[in-house]
């Protein structure tokens, strides 16, 4: 880790965050929400919500693919998502959803210049952002795609869309 030059756990706890939190509303796969742990750490994300039925440590399959990155980012469990996203939105973060919709904004054409901090929203494998939810963005992100499946990977979606917020912030 040293060759790495990869910081310890108490040395990320320490530092400066991405202004971004992950919210996973009743994502099923415990496999999926420690790859974006994992993803989150590697981007210094703020913090992650669970929600609803998703998954929370300590558990196995997060600790396979999460490889301790749920030891390195804050994150909390929230029973009820919408009541999770409208504290976010009374501490002043941009909700965004991460999701295919009428009036979503490709992801390369997202600006986050005039969001001081935003929050992701990921939904259930199946069904998606909660229209629930949805009703709560200030913005809908889509990821274009141009081959034969109409989406992706919870994780993958999650994967992008924190490089996207990382490399507008830094």
């Amino acid at each position: 880790m040293e060759a790495l030059h990869r910081i310890s756990v108490e040395e990320f706890k320490k530092c400066d965050k991405t202004p971004a939190v992950l919210v996973l509303d009743n994502v099923r796969s415990a496999l999926n929400v420690g790859s974006i742990f994992r993803t989150a750490d590697a981007f210094r994300i703020s913090k992650i919500l669970l929600c609803g039925i998703t998954a929370c440590p300590p558990n196995a399959e997060i600790r396979k693919t999460a490889l301790g990155a749920e030891q390195s980012v804050e994150w909390e469990h929230c029973a009820d998502s919408i009541a999770a996203v409208n504290a976010l939105k009374s501490d002043g973060y941009t909700i965004i959803a991460i999701e295919q919709a009428k009036e979503s904004v490709m992801i390369d054409q997202m600006d986050l210049s005039s969001y001081p901090k935003v929050a992701l929203i990921f939904g259930n494998e199946v069904k998606g952002v909660d229209d629930r939810l949805m009703s709560l963005c200030d913005l809908c992100v889509e990821i274009p795609q141009f081959g034969t499946k109409h989406s992706l990977n919870v994780s993958v979606s999650a994967g992008i869309a924190i490089w996207e917020v990382w490399r507008q912030y830094n």
